[in-house]
């Protein structure tokens, strides 16, 4: 592939599972930071591809700001930012002290407390998927699994209500995939909700979900996570807006149970295809946490995200103007062939492995990767334990996006 043949903006190449890969290694070789145009209205972009320059833009809020938002989308009315803005896309103080309202639930110590409740949730659930020889992981287990973890532990919902929260992910985060969104992004129907995130109509019901949630809790004693945004003025002393709450409950329910997902079904999707790693991990149980570290690096959920120069700055030798857009590829720094060794052989013993996925170091850090680690973690034991091999044996089916590194179907036979 040349330079000129590179263009991240064609999502259909994003259905392919090779493209993206040779794309982001021609333009690391290359064009690290690159300019990229894009289609109208959109003004186009720098793509950051190198693990190191993909960690200095991450590491600088002051220069490359989240506050004109984190995806490609461009959104010049200060008003509609407003509407959509999340603790995504916003910094410095008011970012941490947002953080700070439920930071305390994801923390290691945390989330060690529900070890034991989530073992049992993972072997329910793979005993339940188990009952056939051959299902679609993605249905059964990947996209079951973290839905029912943040539905019980975090929100406090009720175990049946967990089919719409999947549901309502598939359609918010597939928002260009004609498989599953209600309006597709870049069509002129989705100019109705420019308002709300994604541009999608799922957001609305999620947030009279949140609504609902909301009213029955506030004033309680609740240690949930709705509890906890309805009833705590964060730590900068603005209390959250009716707006605030939807887009955050909305952030909750959206990065809850996609990105791990993803990740899990990668990871099936990997073995499956180097079975001798498979084996490695049954005779050396051991080896499950660097495993796990792998498993995310090699997934890498999601793809991108965009920062916004606050100045005129240099990055790499390449200028850069005050408000341009800068995306960080993290599943091309993931592939950084100077960072990692042999970065396109999946080894579950790789050590050491300062992979991208989130966010290494950035004030944007995933609060959830305690819990999706641990997730992971217990899952591929429990797998393990009751699996003697498992293959997929049927067409894997991709997200149709530049955004989030999605597996929609993975037909698997397990043998026991």
């Amino acid at each position: 592939m040349r330079l000129d043949d590179v263009n991240l903006c064609d999502l259909d190449r994003f259905l392919d599972p090779q493209a993206p890969w040779r794309m982001f290694d021609v333009l690391r070789k290359h064009s690290p930071v690159h300019w990229h145009p894009e289609p109208e209205p959109n003004s186009g972009f720098w793509a950051v591809t190198r693990w190191s320059d993909i960690v200095a833009v991450n590491r600088d809020p002051a220069t490359f700001t989240s506050e004109y938002f984190t995806n490609l989308e461009e959104i010049h009315d200060p008003q509609i930012r407003d509407l959509r803005r999340s603790m995504m896309e916003t910094d410095g103080h008011r970012h941490r002290s947002l953080r700070l309202l439920v930071q305390r639930d994801f923390t290691p110590r945390t989330v060690a407390q529900y070890a034991v409740f989530l073992r049992g949730l993972t072997a329910t659930t793979l005993d339940n998927a188990l009952r056939s020889e051959s299902f679609d992981f993605v249905a059964e287990v990947a996209a079951e699994l973290p839905i029912m973890v943040l539905a019980r532990l975090m929100l406090d919902v009720p175990a049946e209500d967990t089919g719409k929260l999947i549901a309502w992910g598939n359609r918010i985060i597939g928002n260009h995939d004609p498989d599953c969104a209600d309006v597709l992004m870049d069509s002129p129907d989705s100019e109705r909700y420019k308002h709300i995130p994604f541009r999608s109509p799922a957001a609305l019901e999620i947030f009279r979900y949140g609504r609902e949630l909301a009213a029955q809790r506030r004033g309680g004693t609740g240690t949930d996570l709705v509890s906890k945004l309805v009833n705590t003025v964060p730590r900068d002393g603005v209390p959250l807006t009716p707006t605030d709450f939807d887009n955050y409950f909305l952030l909750l329910v959206v990065a809850g149970n996609e990105t791990t997902r993803h990740a899990i079904s990668s990871a099936v999707l990997a073995l499956s295809e180097n079975p001798e790693q498979w084996w490695r991990l049954k005779e050396n149980p051991d080896l499950i946490e660097t495993a796990v570290e792998e498993f995310l690096r090699w997934a890498s959920p999601v793809y991108h995200f965009r920062r916004t120069a606050t100045r005129d700055t240099e990055l790499a030798g390449q200028p850069i103007r005050a408000g341009d857009k800068v995306v960080m590829w993290f599943a091309s720094g993931n592939r950084d062939e100077t960072v990692f060794d042999r970065p396109y052989e999946f080894d579950v013993g790789r050590t050491p492995n300062d992979h991208l996925t989130f966010g290494l170091g950035g004030p944007h850090f995933c609060l959830g990767s305690a819990l999706a680690r641990m997730e992971l973690r217990i899952l591929f034991e429990e797998l393990l334990a009751r699996v003697e091999q498992i293959r997929v044996t049927g067409p894997v089916t991709r997200l149709r996006s530049n955004f989030v590194n999605g597996i929609k179907t993975l037909p698997v036979t397990v043998t026991k």
